[in-house]
């Protein structure tokens, strides 16, 4: 067996063993369950209602990531603690901030997230308004006789 062939059966194995031990720890919300199925229920809508830290545009029920596993096992017992859904997302805004809620409360704080597009999309508006304003009221200029005899010259010399 030459060295080369020995390589790739080595990386070969080596890719088989990383890909089985990543299956091994995939995530399943199975195994966090309640007694009663309402608690259940909640649990569910509450990671559903939570942001990823890590992926950001993904929720904490989505997300395979291991931060989002961690918070998922943490409101998790919390829960079975008997912890309120308004005990729990506050520890998680008091931990990580209000980015964790999908929808940040409206306070002086978020009203950037709140108003920012608004205002961007209001500045645009304003500046794509002025710059027509510009352009009505700057009428069009005629060529000069010796622009247009400049033009006419280059059109007939690349018409031939």
């Amino acid at each position: 067996m030459k060295i080369c062939d020995l390589k790739f059966v080595l990386a070969t194995a080596l890719l088989t063993a990383a890909l089985a031990i990543g299956n091994v720890q995939a995530y399943t919300l199975e195994q966090f369950t309640f007694d009663d199925p309402a608690q259940t229920e909640a649990f569910h809508n509450l990671i559903g209602e939570l942001r990823c830290l890590v992926c950001q545009n993904e929720s904490l029920a989505g997300s395979q990531a291991g931060v989002a596993q961690d918070l998922r096992k943490e409101i998790y017992r919390m829960m079975r603690e008997g912890k309120s859904r308004t005990e729990v997302i506050d520890f998680l805004v008091a931990r990580y901030g209000d980015f964790v809620l999908y929808e940040p409360p409206l306070k002086p704080a978020t009203y950037v997230l709140w108003f920012g597009p608004f205002v961007l999309l209001g500045i645009g508006g304003l500046l794509l308004f002025r710059a027509l304003q510009r352009k009505k009221a700057a009428p069009e200029q005629d060529l000069t006789d010796a622009e247009q005899a400049r033009l006419q010259q280059l059109l007939t010399k690349n018409g031939d």
